[in-house]
């Protein structure tokens, strides 16, 4: 089975544990009392996150873990203070004296630190990297994040659902569609209302146009990352094109408010012709970018991780797929109707990752061909229904998990596993063999994303 979330609830007299597979879903009742559960990270190095977040979020430890350092509480924030709990109503914190950090540290001759972040050169969110160096070898790489917790879960308990949908739709700019369409179909299941295919289509075209932007994005600066800049100018172009597409569109450049009951009309013609453009755009650029062997040099064999290690560390998108991980939340009849074919690398490394974002680009332009409609038929509500929903989504960066309870109209629990939160836990395993000036390229050739952590 592959771990897909871990997250607890504040019932009252009880928390309840929730562990995620795919497949499966396993509730644990653990004692507010003496609360206390078993580590699961001996099997999915993973968990830790999520364990050590529950820790942070409700007071609640973990034996057997490996790790129980604070996660998202940084140096100044004070102790014993949970604020997940369904009692805790402070406005504001009383900060405390800073203690450090205590970094995983490699010791012997010769071996230094270097410390990268968490405020960076570029227009980047915080992040901190921790190298352990033998020379330019990287021994071992702790990443730390989290520096701009912004309370969301608890800010969205006790908000109606429409109340709630511009906070979750801005958590992470870059996946807003994504968000959107996760929080769309539990709006649609609390409502227990059935999905029209046309709106279906709709939002399955956007979802790939922001992949497409995402993409380009990300198959300009990883060369640039290796020291080819002309790849960049022409991958920001062709991303910008993309984005005002989606502004065209949804009458915003990130999408935002583009997914609902109520569609926009899209101009067909219009848009069948920027896709015409885009094909031959990204079919010259592979053509082109193939053939500079010294670039390829910089790929290949950079930034390797495993199958088995992909897998141990429930990776997911590119990075699983690149590593010949066959997991994608769009293998569904829907999606294969539509055209979606699989993209997969078996060499582990950047270049493999750089290679999946092509061939999802050229499938995403297929797809969105197939998903244009400008069907626009009445949606039927009836009554909104308590209960606890779930949904998933293949974001640009992977498979994206929501989870809402809702009670008395009302949200009474709101999560979500945003794909780089497991996908930033297996950069370390990349470094192996490289050097420091590799890292950037190893990095930007996994485009993780900083805010859907740091909720």
């Amino acid at each position: 089975m592959r771990l897909i979330a871990r997250f607890a609830k504040d019932r009252g007299t009880h928390f309840d544990v929730i562990t995620v597979y795919n497949g499966k879903t396993d509730v644990q009742q653990c004692d507010k009392n003496k609360p206390l559960i078993e580590s699961l990270t001996k099997k999915y190095p993973a968990a830790i996150w999520f364990e050590r977040k529950m820790f942070d979020d409700f007071g609640i430890q973990v034996e057997g873990a490996f790790d129980t350092r604070p996660l998202l509480h940084h140096e100044r924030f004070p102790k014993n203070i949970h604020p997940m709990l369904k009692n805790f109503n402070d406005k504001s914190l009383d900060l405390v004296e800073p203690t450090a950090y205590p970094y995983e540290r490699i010791n012997g001759d010769g071996i230094f630190e270097v410390a990268v972040g968490p405020i960076h050169a570029g227009i980047i969110e915080s992040g901190h990297f921790q190298f352990s160096q033998a020379g330019e070898d990287i021994l071992h790489l702790e990443v730390r994040h989290f520096y701009k917790y912004r309370g969301i879960e608890k800010l969205l308990e006790n908000k109606t659902l429409d109340e709630a949908k511009a906070i979750i739709e801005r958590i992470s700019g870059n996946e807003s569609v994504a968000y959107q369409i996760a929080f769309f179909e539990i709006t649609a299941q609390a409502w227990h209302v059935e999905i029209p295919i046309h709106i279906r289509k709709r939002n399955a075209l956007l979802l790939e146009l922001q992949r497409v932007i995402s993409h380009l994005t990300s198959l300009g600066f990883i060369p640039n990352d290796a020291g080819f800049e002309a790849a960049l100018a022409i991958c920001s172009k062709l991303s910008e094109a993309a984005r005002r597409v989606m502004q065209r569109i949804t009458g915003h450049r990130f999408g935002f408010a583009a997914i609902g009951f109520e569609i926009k009309e899209i101009d067909i013609e219009d848009f069948s012709l920027y896709l015409d453009s885009l094909q031959k755009d990204i079919n010259w650029f592979e053509d082109w970018i193939t053939d500079i062997p010294s670039l390829w040099d910089r790929f290949d064999n950079t930034g390797k991780i495993s199958l088995a290690k992909a897998i141990k560390y429930s990776t997911v998108g590119v990075v699983a797929r690149a590593s010949g991980v066959t997991q994608d939340t769009r293998d569904n009849q829907f999606y294969i109707d539509y055209g979606f074919e699989m993209a997969n690398e078996k060499s582990l490394d950047v270049a493999a990752r750089f290679k999946v974002r092509i061939s999802e680009v050229k499938n995403s332009i297929v797809m969105m061909r197939n998903f244009l409609d400008n069907t626009n038929e009445k949606v039927i509500f009836k009554s909104l229904h308590d209960g606890e929903y779930n949904s998933f989504v293949e974001s640009s960066l992977g498979e994206l998990f929501m989870h809402v309870q809702i009670k008395d109209s009302l949200i009474e629990r709101f999560f979500v596993r945003d794909p780089s939160f497991v996908n930033w836990q297996a950069l370390h395993t990349m470094m192996d063999g490289n050097i420091i000036a590799d890292f950037p390229l190893i990095n930007k050739s996994c485009d993780l994303s900083y805010a859907g952590n740091d909720l």
